[in-house]
């Protein structure tokens, strides 16, 4: 197993040819890990709030209520997002500042930072792309039951309404949920990511509601914009599932594994149904999805866009390394398979071509327009000596999925942007500050911002391209 990063190559900035002149190029962030003043203005906690401060589930105790000071840094990143020349700005609100507790009247002022931020994007040409949750639910939703309970998807709704009453007149690009299959499975399965539940019945509860969260959401975007420009979509992280040999066994193990990771969300979105496999799957195991008459209608409200947020397809056997079909719990084998390729800091394989893969698979089997919202990796990052930050790893890393990305276009994916994952290295969930994803280096003591070569490139990249299509 090849645990070194991708190998080191020196690239320089070129245009990149086979995309169209307005293709989207941006950068991604979200809330809870930049954001910081954890308790000002009215903010309440957040259940990312509450899991750092459980012993042992985040590296080194470590939390976002400072994060990198974004709260009070802001005008400041925006300008280094507008030095990148991007065109997009894809952030996440945070529910706990916005509505306090999760229901009730907004609170102006956590309104007034997102208002701020927005004028301040416009300021500089930059379109602002809203992420409406990205996993800081409220800790008195929890309290009173969380994403298993089919009343958060309710809360979600009024919440969505709340924001866009507040910022829908000047923000066109709205996402309902960023990955529910980590808020649901990490969260309420693994227990590896807030609020630390380990239980599968209620992840898949979650996963329901969550989704039906998205359509109640939607339908009260779409009221509200009625005649206004509205751009609605929601983020899901997809991947690829290939079989280690062509067993049935391992053709099996593909089928759940996709089943529970892309079609659990996809086919009920854009189909309107789940999937039948999965859910005899789950009655297996003793799981039911609590769906109600009128649900699937609301979750299958039609998407302008599909966002996709791409880190690694994986290799997949049904059996175990001792040769068993099953495993201790009777159930049939799922084991992913360690591959010999370059991983990044986080042990995740290095795949472009299998986004290319996933890009066309999403056009054969759903048809919704496609922006790449999340891809990047994480790297271990060294300051030089004259204070730049050589990350050839991560630059290679980028040009090899936006040339994914382009591959697929060739393919026929209607793939219409790309934003790198992530503007600035921030709080990394249960790995803390440990893991740096960003283009841009954060100095947490400091709170310096320095651009990466990485950075650098992506910014002359972008420039070449929009010459070279103009």
């Amino acid at each position: 197993m090849n645990l070194a990063p991708t190998p080191q190559r020196l690239l320089r900035p070129a245009p990149v040819r086979g995309l169209p002149a307005d293709f989207r190029w941006g950068v991604a962030t979200s809330s809870y890990q930049i954001e910081g003043a954890a308790a000002e203005d009215g903010r309440t906690p957040s259940i990312w709030d509450t899991f750092c401060r459980v012993p042992g589930a985040v590296e080194g105790g470590e939390h976002g209520d400072v994060a990198c000071d974004h709260y009070h840094r802001m005008p400041e990143d925006v300008e280094l997002i507008a030095g990148l020349g991007v065109d997009t700005y894809r952030f996440s609100l945070a529910w706990p500042r916005i509505q306090p507790g999760g229901r009730g009247p907004a609170n102006a002022k956590g309104l007034d930072f997102y208002k701020r931020l927005v004028d301040e994007l416009h300021g500089r040409g930059i379109t602002p792309w809203i992420t409406l949750y990205h996993w800081d639910l409220p800790q008195e939703l929890e309290d009173a039951g969380g994403w298993p309970a089919r009343d958060t998807a309710l809360r979600f709704a009024e919440y969505a309404s709340v924001a866009y009453e507040a910022l829908g007149d000047r923000v066109e690009h709205w996402t309902t949920l960023n990955e529910p299959w980590c808020s649901a499975m990490l969260g309420y399965a693994h227990g590896v990511h807030a609020p630390g539940r380990r239980d599968l019945g209620d992840a898949v509860h979650a996963v329901h509601h969550l989704l039906l969260g998205h359509g109640l959401a939607a339908g009260a975007l779409r009221d509200a914009a009625g005649s206004n420009p509205l751009e609605l979509g929601i983020t899901l992280n997809l991947g690829t599932a290939t079989p280690e040999t062509g067993s049935e066994a391992d053709r099996e193990a593909c089928r759940r594994a996709d089943g529970m990771g892309t079609r659990l969300y996809l086919d009920p979105l854009v189909h309107g149904r789940y999937p039948e496999d999965v859910i005899a799957d789950l009655a297996a195991q003793h799981i039911e999805l609590p769906v109600r008459e009128g649900d699937l209608t609301a979750i299958a409200a039609p998407l302008d866009v599909l966002g996709v947020n791409f880190y690694r397809g994986m290799l997949f056997s049904g059996v175990a390394e001792d040769g068993s079909p099953t495993g201790a719990d009777g159930l049939p084998v799922t084991r992913v398979v360690e591959r010999d390729l370059p991983r990044t800091a986080m042990d995740w394989e290095i795949t472009p071509a299998e986004l290319t893969d996933l890009l066309v698979r999403l056009q054969r089997d759903y048809a919704v327009p496609t922006v790449i919202t999340e891809n990047g990796a994480a790297f271990d990052d060294t300051v030089a000596a004259d204070g730049s930050v050589p990350d050839a790893d991560r630059t290679a890393y980028l040009a090899d999925h936006i040339d994914a990305v382009v591959a697929a276009r060739a393919r026929g994916a209607d793939v219409r942007g790309y934003f790198a994952w992530s503007l600035m290295d921030n709080f990394e969930w249960a790995y803390g500050y440990d893991k740096r994803f960003g283009i841009v280096r954060v100095d947490y003591d400091t709170q310096v911002r320095t651009l990466k070569d990485s950075a650098k490139w992506y910014r002359d990249t972008i420039r070449l391209t929009r010459d070279d299509t103009a």
